[in-house]
């Protein structure tokens, strides 16, 4: 029997949800799935058990479920067949006998009709799913990640600023690992069921603030550049991004403009306790002026 399990747990955010677990709870009632356990080395020095599944097979994870009373379902990753793997988890989990599961979902307002490729197709889904099984659930709508900023900003930031398809939108961005801490938080805690929480940061700011932050970094005026999502696109590619990959990108940026991830609720804050990192106090972290020269 263990109280808990993490799946994705050789990933960033599940990785991170593991630590911030073992913090609250002992190790040993932990387990965590992973695809190839040979690649669970770090996880295995932590003293939790590792189980192999994986979000294709059905009736490895039905196997690596079992006696399982609280699982972390952290959502697959993009360009895959995630509506078929979400499935899985959810009807492995139910047949199992999991008494209650946590998602890590993607923040949007009630009743969006926004649509975002490779993500809410399977976010719909998935709580439909969910909604329908017989376990107690808790859903984490997280918001667009801080860490993936350097990524869409792309390298030539610190030389020709910040280009975006976002207008003047706001977005309450947040780190990943105050994200797992909050879902470790709820994992480890009673009274969660039911509950949905929409876990972003305390500021919400635009691509102009952003460009003011990487100003700042620079130690240089930098502009932002309100472009469409081709000039995106186009951009992103000259500068050896793989097309679907630039595609992709412009879509969380479009989320942006058309607001979904505005909403600042306030759950981030109060499950950790403390206000989450902005934006001008995580970036100088991640970026790095580069090519100064070249500006």
């Amino acid at each position: 029997m263990k109280d808990f399990l993490i799946t994705g747990a050789t990933g960033q955010l599940g990785h991170g949800i593991v630590k911030q677990l073992l913090k609250r709870v002992p190790e040993k009632s932990i387990a965590v799935l992973v695809r190839d356990p040979s690649a669970a080395g770090t996880l295995a020095s932590y003293g939790v058990e590792i189980r192999q599944g994986d979000y294709q097979d059905l009736a490895s994870l039905e196997s690596a479920f079992k006696g399982v009373d609280k699982l972390m379902f952290v959502s697959t990753t993009a360009f895959s067949d995630a509506i078929t793997q979400h499935r899985n988890v959810v009807d492995a989990a139910e047949s199992a006998g999991v008494r209650h599961i946590h998602y890590t979902g993607v923040q949007r307002p009630e009743h969006s009709e926004f649509v975002m490729s490779q993500v809410t197709e399977w976010e719909q889904v998935t709580e439909k799913a969910l909604a329908a099984s017989g376990m107690a659930v808790t859903l984490l709508r997280n918001s667009l990640y801080l860490d993936a900023l350097p990524l869409m900003l792309g390298d030539d930031v610190f030389v020709n600023g910040v280009c975006a398809p976002t207008g003047s939108a706001l977005a309450a961005l947040a780190a990943r690992a105050e994200l797992a801490e909050a879902a470790a938080v709820v994992l480890a805690g009673t009274g969660h069921e039911g509950r949905t929480y929409t876990l972003g940061g305390s500021e919400a700011v635009s691509m102009g603030d952003i460009a003011a932050i990487v100003s700042t970094i620079a130690g240089k005026s930098l502009p932002y550049a309100d472009v469409t999502p081709a000039a995106f696109i186009a951009a992103r590619t000259a500068a050896g991004m793989p097309d679907f990959v630039a595609a992709f990108l412009s879509e969380w940026f479009t989320a942006v403009a058309a607001g979904e991830f505005a909403e600042i609720t306030g759950d981030l804050e109060r499950l950790i306790g403390r206000k989450p990192l902005t934006a001008s106090q995580f970036l100088p972290s991640v970026l790095t002026p580069v090519n100064q020269s070249h500006a």
